[in-house]
């Protein structure tokens, strides 16, 4: 079944210079493609229309409440007061609509953010297919979807196609500081190897079920809840962390899986949701019967939603460990990270004392004058990049100061994320390391779950 959506609104289409990656005709435009949207993330990235992209989109999709949620998001985009978008959704819903997809070939960019127990095959097959895919993380959640990401990366790569995961942490602009003052040896020294007791790194992420996404309360579907179809904890928000962990301490390095990256041990465990809970966040009045086999006195659902993974990367301890709660008491999630360097550390808290927003502070290991002065000296290199950012000497450390222009939010990261992918599809120009680093993380990741579930038995 075919429905035209928002027939009624503008379109404008951008055309690149040059020719699309994986398309043969010079000067085609970038048309997206949904694929079976579950997730908010896939509304996300149309959140913003950017000069690139053709405003028309095709939607492919099973009939169901998943993609009416996804379609409604989009009307909402269109139909805002400031700044409305005029996206015209071309939908087709059945029971055919992977194939469908593949035979129409409506588009040459697939996006897609939803049930992550089938996405690795949705990204395998769209790639053979001649396509190119933002894809939403995770891409893969266990070892077998692993080992299929691989092979798709590897097809892409011979077809010239562009596979890439959407990491808006990296754009949150805390963690872009943190980057940026670890890459002054001035101030930083050098990443501190650490043990597994006390590692050179650590990043912790707390989420929250019940949640505000585009101004209104997210309704999740109930898969969400199911670790088989979204992942575990770790599997699932902790790809972040763990690109975080590659992109900030080894800016532009290649990780090379089989031999850069050791394990120490890893853990896994289930958080609790009440059935109350649970209508609150999906609406749905009972638990659906694949959740049964989770849920203790009848009415509290487990939900292997925690993990942690102690690891090496080039010989430096790391920890990383993601969690999930039902609601936040104040803010959105949350993230803890620090740093240790030989001559400060760089820390990332998001408590009350921060009022729930994420501020970077340097911890010298030695106060003295002689830091004080390289700092004055080196965030100057700092300010090259991002002009305004300043620090304030506070206790026995210094808070940076960031101005309000550079904390956009996170729904705004989509937009970047996507304007950064639109840049490699036109000038064929993704650094070298982004696809080994991507399969690093998602082995490290997949790994972990491995390991947790032996460590249980």
């Amino acid at each position: 079944m075919r429905v035209n959506l928002f027939s009624s609104a503008f379109v404008c289409t951008a055309i690149f210079t040059g020719s699309v990656m994986g398309q043969t005709k010079k000067d085609a435009a970038v048309k997206l493609i949904t694929l079976d949207p579950g997730h908010f993330h896939a509304a996300l990235v149309q959140k913003t229309m950017l000069p690139d992209l053709d405003a028309t989109v095709h939607v492919y999709a099973p009939k169901g409440e998943d993609v009416q949620l996804h379609l409604d998001k989009i009307k909402g985009y269109n139909e805002r007061k400031d700044d409305p978008t005029h996206w015209k959704e071309e939908v087709y819903l059945g029971n055919d609509f992977f194939n469908k997809m593949i035979t129409e070939k409506k588009g040459n960019v697939v996006v897609m953010a939803g049930n992550n127990q089938k996405k690795t095959e949705y990204i395998k097959r769209s790639i053979d297919a001649g396509f190119n895919v933002l894809g939403d993380k995770p891409m893969a959640i266990d070892k077998a979807h692993f080992e299929m990401l691989k092979a798709a990366f590897d097809d892409a790569a011979k077809k010239k196609l562009v596979l890439y995961d959407i990491m808006t942490e990296r754009y949150e602009i805390t963690n872009a500081l943190q980057r940026e003052f670890a890459m002054l040896p001035e101030v930083f020294g050098t990443l501190k190897k650490g043990t597994p007791a006390n590692p050179g790194v650590e990043m912790e992420s707390v989420h929250y079920f019940y949640k505000y996404v585009s101004g209104s309360v997210l309704t999740r579907p109930e898969w969400f809840f199911d670790v088989n179809q979204e992942g575990e904890g770790l599997q699932d928000v902790g790809v972040h962390l763990v690109d975080l962990v590659q992109w900030i301490c080894f800016p532009d390095k290649v990780v090379d899986y089989k031999k850069d990256i050791q394990f120490n041990n890893a853990s896994r465990w289930p958080g609790t949701i009440t059935l109350s809970q649970f209508n609150a966040i999906t609406k749905a009045k009972a638990f659906p019967a694949y959740l049964k086999k989770n849920v203790v006195k009848d009415s509290l659902l487990h939900v292997y939603a925690n993990g942690s993974v102690n690891y090496k990367l080039f010989g430096v301890n790391i920890k990383v460990t993601a969690k999930w709660d039902y609601k936040a008491v104040e803010g959105g999630d949350s993230q803890y990270a620090v740093l240790h360097g030989t001559k400060a550390d760089l820390l990332i808290k998001q408590t009350a004392a921060e009022k729930y927003t994420p501020v970077l502070y340097i911890n010298p290991v030695k106060n003295d004058a002689a830091f004080q002065q390289a700092l004055n000296a080196k965030l100057k290199v700092v300010q090259a990049k991002y002009p305004g950012v300043e620090v304030k000497k506070e206790g026995k450390g210094y808070t940076v100061i960031i101005p309000e222009k550079y904390k956009d939010g996170h729904e705004a990261h989509f937009g970047r994320v996507t304007e950064k992918y639109l840049g490699y599809l036109r000038n064929g120009n993704m650094p070298k390391w982004e696809v080994p680093n991507m399969i690093s993380k998602y082995y490290v990741t997949t790994t972990a779950l491995d390991m947790a579930k032996k460590a249980k038995k």
